[in-house]
């Protein structure tokens, strides 16, 4: 089981998402996928295991130096990336990135990086690799110590009034992205992540979504809605990426401003297990008779696993899928030497490559994210999260659940 790919999953979709494996499975018999038109045709039509199996190699073995390979390329950056120059002040960015669209991203970065006359000193590892870091470092920074650019998804480091809050209150950070109007899915009658005190950025989102084993439904109504799941017939059924920190933060927050306390109870009451989402696919393609959740809450990303002639199937919630935002900060009195930054941060290109190959829908105002006008999406709104420590709330929201599911967290 990992977090990048499911040996289900066809060689082409997995080397354009890890480009680095590339070199490596033709050293290891799949010489023809050096041709990129070959890759583009045979590597649709075969998975994985399949390829493996047809050369008598195993899988399983197999499978972990993939990992390998993609958590080195990962990690290679992890360090601060310094692209020296010698004409101007340094512009430090911090953050973390979605792992599936780490690597691509951060190629862009550099490339567009080679061209700019400013020093840049950038820390972004993998999302996966957690944010206590960040935290201890803005926790710990005097305000002319914080980094110029922070970009990360999630709630609890941003809205924290004891961390990154107290800052903000201050004036220290300002959106830079010059965006009057969000992408349409993000800027209607039902959502608008444009902060109308235009402190905070958002360039993406993490939707949160679910799946249901049909197997194991029984005699149960099919869920459609997040309400569906908070039924007591649901009880130790459902599975959450809870070491997906910012996405279980995001389920929490929107079911207690949606359901209240008695909604996080009943989430609690419901869970079967915490899992990651690469495990959740896995585990919904077990036998019936085997153990495995009846509905998994899991990012959008995960459900391309998905087999769609099998009895998993995934659910767009009726009021919505739950999104945890990806967030670009910007320090205010920074603007002029960060501003080209800022503005290929939050670019079509880099959209592009938000929805296309992660999945992560764009706010940009002129990326397509692949979406039907029935794919909405639910958060708290700016008029809940500015009138709130979201930071208590989480807190107070995890010792609900925890409760409620007998202490697993």
């Amino acid at each position: 089981m990992n977090p990048y790919f499911s040996l289900s999953d066809k060689v082409y979709d997995v080397t354009e998402r890890y480009p680095e494996l590339i070199d490596w499975l033709a050293e290891n018999g799949f010489e023809n996928l050096r041709n990129d038109v070959m890759r583009k045709t045979i590597g649709r039509t075969i998975s994985l295991e399949t390829a493996f199996r047809s050369k008598e190699l195993s899988p399983e073995l197999l499978e972990k130096q993939m990992v390998e390979i993609i958590q080195k390329k990962c990690q290679k950056d992890d360090s601060a990336s310094v692209i020296q120059h010698t004409d101007s002040d340094v512009i430090n960015v911090a953050g973390v990135l979605p792992c599936p669209i780490r690597v691509q991203l951060l190629e862009k970065l550099d490339n567009w990086l080679e061209n700019q006359k400013d020093d840049i000193k950038y820390e972004l590892p993998a999302a996966s690799m957690g944010i206590e870091w960040l935290r201890e470092s803005i926790e710990k920074s005097k305000t002319d110590e914080l980094a110029d650019i922070y970009l990360s998804a999630g709630f609890s480091l941003f809205f924290d009034k004891h961390i990154m809050g107290r800052h903000m209150d201050a004036g220290i950070f300002s959106d830079l992205t010059g965006e009057k109007k969000l992408n349409a899915h993000f800027d209607n009658n039902e959502i608008d992540l444009k902060d109308p005190l235009k402190r905070y950025s958002i360039i993406g989102a993490v939707p949160a979504v679910f799946m249901v084993n049909t197997e194991l439904l029984g005699e149960r109504a099919f869920p459609k809605s997040w309400s569906d799941l908070l039924k007591p017939e649901f009880a130790d059924t459902i599975a959450l990426p809870m070491q997906d920190l910012d996405l279980f933060n995001a389920v929490l927050l929107n079911i207690y401003n949606n359901f209240g306390e008695a909604g996080i109870s009943s989430l609690g009451k419901n869970l079967y297990a915490g899992m990651h989402p690469s495990e959740m696919v896995k585990s919904a393609k077990r036998k019936k008779s085997e153990q495995s959740p009846l509905i998994t809450i899991m990012p959008y990303f995960f459900t391309c696993m998905i087999d769609e002639k099998g009895p998993i199937k995934a659910v767009w919630p009726e009021e919505g899928a739950i999104i945890s935002p990806i967030f670009l900060l910007t320090k205010t009195s920074s603007q002029k030497k960060i501003q080209p930054l800022v503005d290929f941060l939050f670019s079509k290109e880099l959209g592009e490559l938000f929805c296309l190959d992660g999945k992560f829908p764009s706010t940009h105002p002129q990326v397509n994210n692949g979406l039907s006008p029935e794919q909405k999406f639910i958060w708290p709104g700016w008029d809940f999260i500015h009138s709130h420590d979201i930071g208590k709330i989480l807190a107070k929201s995890r010792l609900i659940f925890s409760k409620a599911s007998g202490g697993i967290i």
